[in-house]
């Protein structure tokens, strides 16, 4: 009896408040690693999002499967562990997707400067969490994000199929607001990776388009 309250609880708190991903590809490395299980807050979306949050969105309508990589054996106990989480629905949909918000409704973001930086804003950014050795980006682009949209990228933005590789497609790159699923607030596998994801101030911190 108790373990069947137990179940059912479960599953209403990861229907409404919290659900758990499993993250097969490198587009966000080292922030995720491929096989690393995070968990979304559900309750953080629409305005709430700030750029440089990590989310995870349904990208059915934009982004195509292609930046997704099968499943890789991480051991018996990560097994176990995925076994017992599909008991409770806890899996990632095959058009489901992780990346940072870089540009939130309104924002112009542009790359590169002469310096090789992303602009948001008018505004050069440093961006940390990119993968050691890449460029902030090897494509050119200049867009205004739209209303209602986001423009994400992966923190490993030379094996990242985001926004910048669906300028031709629905939305030009940009992921409507609505389908954002939550955005992520830890990583609890493996042990040896938990932790929680913060938000950089470098971008959180930059003026939203047309504000004094």
């Amino acid at each position: 009896m108790l373990a069947g309250v137990a179940l059912v609880a479960m599953m209403l708190v990861r229907g409404f408040l919290v659900q758990s991903f499993y993250v097969p590809s490198g587009s966000m490395e080292h922030t995720i690693e491929p096989g690393d299980r995070i968990l979304v807050n559900k309750l953080i979306g629409g305005s709430s999002l700030r750029r440089g949050d990590v989310v995870v969105f349904d990208g059915t309508t934009t982004f195509a499967a292609a930046d997704l990589t099968p499943p890789q054996d991480h051991g018996l106990a990560g097994r176990v562990l995925g076994r017992a989480a599909s008991l409770v629905g806890v899996e990632l949909g095959e058009q489901d997707f992780v990346k940072r918000v870089v540009g939130l409704p309104g924002d112009h973001v542009v790359c590169c400067d002469p310096d090789g930086r992303l602009t948001i804003n008018d505004t050069a950014v440093t961006e940390p969490y990119i993968h050691p050795g890449d460029k902030p980006s090897d494509l050119t682009f200049d867009i205004t994000v739209p209303q209602g949209r986001l423009w994400v990228m992966g923190d490993h933005r030379s094996d990242s199929a985001d926004s910048r590789a669906h300028l031709g497609d629905p939305g030009g790159g940009t992921v409507g607001v609505g389908d954002v699923i939550g955005r992520a607030s830890l990583t609890y596998w493996p042990l040896s990776r938990a932790g929680g994801f913060d938000t950089p101030k470098v971008l959180a911190d930059i003026p939203r388009a047309g504000a004094r």
